[in-house]
C-alpha cells in the first residue's frame, strides 16, 4: 500500500478507535451503576464526573495502539496477535489512567468504573475487529479494498516485485495481470486492461525500454489508470504525478484522477449516509411506484442491466422499469432514430417507454433504486453516469475510458448543465472530465443541489 492511502487509513482507524474507547467508559459507568456487585458497597458518582477523562482518552488512546504496533499489523492477522496486543493496550490505558486520576487529585472516583472500562474497552475492540475480519473477507470489501494490480517491465523486474508482495503478506493488492514490456507491446497492455478492470499498474523500469515505460505511462494516463513508476534509479519531476513509497521504493504515481484524501472520505460518508437518509425518506414513494408499475405494466419492477463502473468493473445497476420488457431487443431497431452522436443511445419520444415510465422518467423517480447501488458501493451520488458494458466497448477514443476512473454517479454535471440540449457524445465527456479534474467535496455538495429542483420540477429528462 502507498504511504499516503496508509496514513489516512491508519487516521480514520484511530478516530474510530478512539471513539470506541469513549464509548467503553461510558458503558463501564453504565454498568456499574445499574448492576449490583455484592463486594461493592460504595454509591458511585455521575457520569459528568468522569467525562474530563475524554481529554486524555481521545489523543492518548491512538498513541497506545500505535505504540503497541496495532495500525502496522495486516488486514487479516491472527486473532491471537489482535487479542495480545489489545490486551496489552487496554491494559496500559488503565493504568494509565488510574495514574493521571491521582496525579490530578481524583483518586476519589470510582476506580472500579476504570477498571470495567478497561474490559469493557478490550471486549468491544474485540468484536469491531471480527466484524472488520468479516467485512474485509465479504465479496464487497473484497471489492472496495483490494486493488487490481498488473505488474509491467521485465520477467526478472517482475518475478521480483510479485516475491516481495508475497514476502509482505499484504492482502490488499491482487495481481490480475502481467506483461513484459520488452516482449509486449501497448497494445497488449491496454487490452488487459480493459480485460481484468486494472485499477493500478505498477512499472518496473531497472531493465526496461524507457521509450515502453513512456508510452506505457501515456496509454494509463489516457485509461484514467494509476500508474506507479518504481522510480529507485532516478530522480525528476513530471507533470500531474505525485511522489511516495512503496515498502521503503520510491515511486512516482501518475494521477488523472482525484487521490486519497479526507475529502476522499467525506465523500464516502455523504454518500452512504445521504443514500440511507434519501431511501427511508422516499420508501412510500418507492413502494407505490412499485405498485403502480407492477398494476399498470406486465413483467418485473425493476430493470436491471450490467453497467460499468470503476475502471470498467462491471455491477448490476438498478432501475424501475419504465420501458416494455422487450426493449432491449428493440433497440437495434431503433438505432437509425439516435439522436446522440457516438457510442450512447438517446431518443426523446422513445416507443419503447409505457405510460407511467414517461412519468417517471420525468421527474426521475426511475433513477431511485439506484441509492441501493450508492449503498453498495458500486455508485456515488455524484459521478459521471453509468452507461452499459456494449456502449462502453463502442468507444472510439481511448481518452473516453477516463470518465471510468471514478466511481459513477446518479448526478453529475451532465445532468445539472442541460442534459437535453447534449446532443454530441465528446460534450458529455467533456463534462465529466471537467468534473474528474475539478472534483472537491464541495463541487459536489453544489451539484447535489442544483440536481434538486431540476428532479422536483421535471426539466431536463427524457
Amino acid at each position: 500500500m502507498l504511504r499516503r492511502d496508509k496514513q489516512l487509513r491508519t487516521q480514520v482507524y484511530q478516530l474510530k478507535d478512539a471513539a470506541i474507547f469513549v464509548l467503553s467508559l461510558w458503558l463501564a459507568h453504565f454498568i456499574r451503576n445499574s448492576w449490583n456487585f455484592s463486594f461493592l458497597d460504595r454509591q458511585i458518582e455521575s457520569f459528568d464526573k468522569f467525562v474530563w477523562l475524554f481529554l486524555i482518552i481521545i489523543p492518548g488512546v491512538p498513541l497506545v495502539l500505535e505504540s503497541q504496533g496495532f495500525y502496522n499489523r495486516l488486514l487479516l492477522c491472527k486473532r491471537r496477535q489482535t487479542a495480545w496486543i489489545l490486551l496489552k493496550s487496554c491494559a496500559l490505558c488503565t493504568f494509565g489512567i488510574i495514574l493521571v486520576m491521582f496525579f490530578f487529585k481524583k483518586a476519589d472516583l470510582a476506580r472500579s468504573v476504570i477498571i470495567l472500562f478497561g474490559a469493557t474497552s478490550f471486549i468491544l475492540m474485540m468484536i469491531k475487529e471480527e466484524l472488520l475480519r468479516w467485512a474485509y473477507r465479504s465479496r464487497f470489501g473484497q471489492l472496495q479494498l483490494k486493488k487490481r494490480v498488473m505488474l509491467l517491465g521485465s520477467r526478472e523486474d517482475t518475478d521480483k516485485m510479485r516475491s516481495e508482495l508475497a514476502e509482505k503478506g499484504d492482502d490488499n493488492f491482487e495481481v490480475v495481470a502481467e506483461l513484459d514490456l520488452n516482449q509486449g507491446s501497448v497494445s497488449e497492455l491496454i487490452k488487459l486492461l480493459h480485460e481484468r478492470s486494472v485499477n493500478s499498474v505498477i512499472l518496473n523500469g531497472k531493465h526496461t525500454y524507457f521509450g515502453q515505460i513512456e508510452k506505457a505511462i501515456q496509454a494509463c494516463e489516457i485509461e484514467g489508470v494509476e500508474a506507479w513508476l518504481i522510480a529507485d534509479f532516478f530522480q525528476t519531476q513530471v507533470s500531474r504525478t505525485s511522489f511516495d513509497d512503496f515498502y521503503g521504493r520510491p515511486v512516482l504515481v501518475f494521477r488523472s484522477a482525484p487521490e486519497a484524501s479526507w475529502q476522499g472520505v467525506a465523500k464516502q460518508l455523504l454518500d452512504f449516509f445521504g443514500a440511507f437518509l434519501l431511501l427511508v425518506a422516499v420508501s412510500p414513494i418507492l413502494l407505490l411506484v412499485a405498485v403502480v408499475i407492477k398494476i399498470t405494466s406486465p413483467g418485473p419492477i425493476f430493470f436491471k442491466q450490467q453497467r460499468c463502473g470503476v475502471n470498467g468493473q462491471p455491477f448490476t445497476m438498478l432501475k424501475f422499469r419504465s420501458m416494455v420488457t422487450n426493449a432491449e431487443q428493440k433497440k437495434e431497431e431503433l438505432r437509425v432514430l439516435n439522436e446522440m452522436d457516438g457510442p450512447v443511445f438517446k431518443l426523446t419520444n422513445d416507443p419503447r417507454v409505457t405510460p407511467i415510465g414517461r412519468f417517471l422518467r420525468k421527474f426521475s423517480l426511475d433513477e431511485f433504486p439506484q441509492l441501493f447501488n450508492v449503498l453498495r458501493g458500486e455508485m456515488s451520488l455524484v459521478g459521471p453516469r453509468p452507461l452499459p458494458v456494449d456502449e462502453v466497448e463502442r468507444f472510439d477514443d481511448p481518452a473516453h475510458r477516463r470518465r471510468l476512473s471514478v466511481k459513477p454517479g446518479l448526478t453529475c454535471l451532465w445532468q445539472v448543465s442541460g442534459r437535453n440540449d447534449v446532443k454530441n457524445f465528446k460534450d458529455w465527456v467533456r463534462l465529466d472530465l471537467e468534473y474528474i479534474d475539478n472534483w472537491s467535496i464541495w463541487l459536489d455538495i453544489k451539484i447535489l443541489w442544483r440536481t434538486i429542483p431540476i428532479v422536483v420540477v421535471g426539466t431536463g429528462a427524457k
